[in-house]
């Protein structure tokens, strides 16, 4: 999938050649197995590397999955795959220290104390 910067005003057109909106991420793509050369000039900076900034923030190495066709995460943008079953809202001796370095950990925590500050 090649996410592109289609203006607003050429939208019609990208899609007409074939793009198609994702609105999770707010961005016109390319799909998988589609030429890209109709698409060059909409091609960010980047290239064909560029990944929307809501994208960028998803940590590939945490086995997040795509689902391609809509570009939506199936797992979230903060799955841990753990080896085995344990809840990650009770400390678990084995898990504690891969929560604490991926950062699920504060991020749970800053949620917590979000939710704390509200009530």
């Amino acid at each position: 999938m090649m996410f592109l910067k289609v203006p607003f005003a050429e939208k019609d057109e990208a899609k007409s050649l074939g793009a198609r909106w994702n609105s999770e991420r707010k961005s016109w793509y390319v799909p998988d197995g589609k030429d890209s050369a109709a698409f060059a000039r909409w091609l960010p900076p980047g290239g064909a590397d560029f990944v929307p900034a809501i994208a960028a923030a998803t940590p590939r190495s945490h086995g997040v999955t795509v689902d391609s066709y809509v570009g939506k995460s199936v797992t979230g943008k903060l799955f841990v795959d753990m080896q085995h079953l344990c809840n990650p809202f009770e400390v678990c001796p084995q898990c504690a220290p891969r929560l604490l370095e991926c950062g699920w950990q504060a991020a749970h925590q800053a949620v917590g104390q979000t939710l704390a500050a509200l009530a």
